[in-house]
């Protein structure tokens, strides 16, 4: 839960040249990007060809123990099934949770602290062998070694004696709160309770492993698959990498993935700029490709209007994250609620929407959770300012905290070019609070000393720009993390820079999370952020929207409100 965002994604900032197919890039209509479930030049979709996908950053970490949550992105569920996973539909229908290894969703016991899942017959590995629930164990306690870290930490947190569990290299004996009663069945015993078991399983530390093939730090170079493909090249820590068919795969125990493509050609390190001409251009295998990672940024969205070849070839979608200001009141004077307010009244969301790329990219917030029902948004907006801010309303709560004639703050943001957190956001809510009356001193940050400085307790500034993306579709990993005051955390990665200890609320998220009904539970979590943004302890901005080009010849593009992005799973290029 203390991860800052599942997936941060940033904008191109060059523009594409004129070489642009006759320099226009169309922005497809919103169910387009949704997924319309179509893409390419029509006909059903056939098995056959070869995807090629063009990113920016490297696939690193394949080993299943040291990806984050749900795959770490659409390439190693191609290869690491589990025992759940994401329903590969488009928008909000991608947001439920569905068997995958496992017959079901898991069963719960005593209060959702007990959770059993039975797996499927007939499942096996790329060699034949047969998938059991010892290697599902086995599978998870890996991920606990100090030598894969870099995984989600819910299981340490979640699975009773998971908090000084060194792993198997380590320790002789597995974990007692994981029991395999028979090859088909496994039962997790957790230290609370955690009605979102299910939405977790879809995670890579859930992937079978077989014991006797474990290679330990090297098992990245050559995983034993158990999903529709097989990894046969992983050169520069998922620099370029090849995926090839699993033979041993069957969709009869796979209703998710349909595995179209018969080679999967994986290029990275490539620029922004290089990925959206070539997506653009389609010549030669391009012509068949997606990205995974790169956004058109707002330059490039610019040239979009009048080409509707093109327009049919941008997906749109929408992960669940919020950019927002982050208070810390136990710096004056923002121990003032007044003064929060105050800021609250002021902030001019049109110019930060517009900062961060315009209308097509960002959506303005009032809600801390993100605008997707499965996470129980609830419409709210406790400081109605209008879309370009009060600043009277602004001036007269200033007046009532007593600084009537001057207020100077710094804001503290990062200097990278992303659309979370740049130095354009930065200077549009600067500008909003001056007409308020409030002076602001801008600090930016290089990114890496900016991360360190707003994530430590003792450092953490008064006001700065943060964002927070859900790790699965559900209001608990969104609000638990920024306002549970038991996470809030002293000697490491803090994320609760408010600081919020009310017994109320921490008494909410246990409620909700024994809760197995996610629309009850959904319901219950809308309700606790309408509660909390009472306070003004945070000023939500706007919640990111992406544009992504793919090639001419892709069929079946789904994007999923859980992803927010192409699922390579669902592509054909046939």
């Amino acid at each position: 839960m203390r991860q800052l965002s599942v997936v941060s994604r940033s904008v191109a900032a060059a523009a594409v040249s004129a070489a642009l197919i006759g320099g226009a890039v169309a922005c497809g209509p919103e169910k387009n990007g949704a997924g319309s479930g179509s893409g390419g030049e029509g006909g059903a979709p056939k098995k056959g060809g070869t995807l090629t996908v063009l990113n920016r950053g490297p696939q690193k970490q394949f080993d299943p123990a040291r990806l984050y949550t749900s795959g770490g992105g659409n390439l190693p569920s191609l290869v690491y099934r589990t025992l759940t996973t994401r329903h590969r539909a488009n928008g909000a229908e991608g947001t439920k949770v569905v068997p995958d290894l496992a017959t079901d969703t898991g069963r719960p016991g005593d209060d959702a602290k007990t959770w059993t899942f039975t797996l499927k017959d007939g499942l096996t590995y790329e060699d034949g062998t047969p998938i059991t629930s010892a290697d599902i164990k086995y599978g998870v306690e890996r991920s606990f070694a100090p030598e894969l870290s870099g995984g989600a930490p819910y299981l340490r947190d979640w699975l009773v004696g998971g908090d000084t569990y060194q792993g198997p290299y380590k320790e002789k004996k597995g974990l007692d709160s994981i029991e395999t009663p028979d090859a088909r069945t496994i039962v997790f015993k957790l230290r609370k309770s955690e009605g979102d078991f299910p939405y977790f399983a879809t995670s890579t530390q859930f992937a079978p492993v077989p014991k006797a093939k474990d290679t330990g730090v090297k098992y990245a170079e050559h995983p034993v698959s158990s999903g529709p493909y097989k990894l046969v090249k992983n050169v520069g820590d998922g620099q370029q990498m090849l995926f090839e068919r699993n033979p041993k795969w069957s969709q009869d125990t796979d209703k998710e993935r349909h595995a179209y493509p018969d080679r999967i050609e994986v290029k990275s390190g490539l620029d922004s700029a290089v990925i959206n001409q070539r997506l653009s251009a389609g010549q030669g295998a391009d012509a068949a490709a997606v990205t995974t990672d790169t956004n058109l940024g707002p330059a490039e969205l610019a040239q979009v209007t009048g080409d509707t070849k093109l327009a049919a070839r941008v997906g749109t979608g929408h992960f669940a994250q919020t950019s927002y200001l982050a208070f810390n009141p136990e710096v004056k004077p923002f121990d003032n609620p007044k003064v929060r307010q105050a800021i609250s009244y002021a902030i001019n969301r049109t110019s930060v929407v517009n900062a961060a790329g315009g209308s097509s990219l960002a959506e303005p917030a009032t809600t801390f959770l993100p605008p997707q029902k499965p996470l129980g948004h609830t419409p709210y907006d406790h400081f109605p300012a209008g879309a370009k801010g009060d600043a009277s309303k602004a001036a007269q709560l200033l007046k009532e905290a007593g600084y009537e004639n001057s207020l100077e703050i710094t804001l503290t943001h990062s200097t990278a070019q992303n659309f979370e957190t740049s130095p354009e956001i930065a200077t549009a809510i600067q500008a909003a609070l001056k007409e308020a009356g409030i002076r602001v001193k801008l600090e930016g940050l290089e990114d890496n000393d900016y991360d360190e400085k707003i994530h430590s307790f003792a450092k953490q500034p008064g006001l700065f720009i943060a964002h927070w993306g859900a790790d699965w579709p559900s209001g608990g990993p969104f609000l638990a993390p920024i306002f549970d005051g038991r996470q809030i955390v002293k000697d490491g990665a803090n994320f609760n820079t408010a600081r919020l200890n009310d017994a109320s609320v921490n008494d909410e998220i246990d409620a909700i999370n024994k809760i197995t009904d996610h629309d009850e539970a959904a319901r219950r979590w809308g309700a606790l952020d309408k509660k909390i943004g009472e306070q003004a302890l945070t000023v939500p901005l706007f919640h990111p929207v992406y544009k992504r080009l793919f090639g001419k010849d892709v069929k079946n593009v789904v994007i999923s409100d859980w992803t927010g992005v192409l699922d390579v799973s669902q592509v054909a290029v046939k």
